[in-house]
């Protein structure tokens, strides 16, 4: 099978039934979409993301992939290891200051080849991206341009193909779909698959300044995609925002991995499910409720947040 098939064609990540407490007492069914089995380096949802990128560049004739993103960048080494493993080169543009210390997703994307240049966080947050290769007199030529995070309208397919393998795995629609959000494009994705469905979807925001509804709304209207009304961002459980984090959610996901044997991410994925196993404490969700919690991946930024914090993270 030729590498851009293996694109096309992969099978889908299981469904995990979950036996947990929180569910089990009130009448609930948890499954978790296992997405960080996709791909042992390009999982979650850098894959579905990703997927149809790569698609588009290989149909377009490109070699080259250009993509930006911070340090500690899941995306940064997603699209480092489809480049290496689908034939392109590839920079990524970094926030912050090289130096001689190489963080572990840093060291991971320069392994797979990745050409590192770096830019300040201003610059990555404020200019656009033709103004950043400008400034950093980068050649584009022949280059497909991956935007941060992989936020664009090719990442919606692949995002929407959640909703139809797990369809297709319960027989039915879900009741609820639960994603980490972080730009909002695998949310924005769920949400054109479950259009023409009774389900309804929550984004649990890992940012601070309950933005995200909008940018998710901004990008279904970008890609021409008729935003339906089953879908929010929910902005309580951002433990202080981007990375940021405290005891109790490292309580959680260390309890949770032991468990269940799944392993969660603190800048992702364990507040999202933080966030789930709360609403399903609280009451949020009906009994007879079934809920699919999507594993968006990101368990490479544990060896990074470990090493700055303390082996806290099993």
């Amino acid at each position: 099978m030729k590498k851009l098939d293996v694109l096309r064609y992969h099978p889908p990540s299981p469904l995990q039934v979950v036996e947990h407490e929180a569910f089990s007492q009130r009448g609930l069914r948890l499954f978790v979409k296992r997405d960080d089995l996709l791909h042992p380096h390009v999982s979650g949802n850098k894959w579905r993301k990703l997927k149809h990128n790569l698609i588009a560049a290989r149909r377009l004739g490109f070699s080259k992939l250009i993509t930006f993103g911070g340090a500690f960048s899941n995306h940064i080494a997603a699209a480092a290891a489809a480049g290496m493993e689908f034939g392109y080169s590839t920079i990524g543009v970094v926030s912050g200051e090289e130096s001689g210390v190489v963080n572990p997703t840093l060291s991971f994307a320069q392994g797979c080849g990745m050409e590192l240049l770096f830019t300040s966080r201003a610059n990555l947050r404020n200019k656009t991206e033709t103004e950043l290769l400008e400034l950093l007199k980068i050649d584009a030529t022949g280059a497909f341009i991956l935007p941060q995070g992989g936020a664009n309208c090719l990442a919606l397919p692949g995002c929407r193909e959640i909703v139809t393998e797990t369809t297709a795995q319960l027989g039915r629609p879900p009741d609820f779909f639960v994603t980490a959000c972080g730009t909002g494009a695998t949310l924005a994705g769920i949400a054109t698959g479950i259009a023409d469905s009774k389900c309804r979807a929550l984004g649990i925001s890992v940012l601070k300044g309950g933005f995200l509804q909008n940018e998710v709304e901004n990008l279904l209207a970008k890609c021409g995609e008729q935003s339906c009304n089953r879908w929010e961002v929910l902005n309580d459980f951002h433990f202080g925002g981007y990375a940021k984090w405290t005891p109790e959610l490292i309580e959680f996901i260390n309890d949770f991995k032991l468990k269940t044997g799944i392993p969660l991410d603190p800048i992702y994925t364990g507040k999202a499910f933080f966030a789930t196993v709360q609403l399903a404490e609280q009451g949020f969700f009906p009994a007879g409720t079934s809920i699919v919690l999507v594993h968006t991946g990101g368990l490479q930024g544990i060896a990074g947040f470990n090493e700055r914090f303390g082996d806290l993270v099993l």
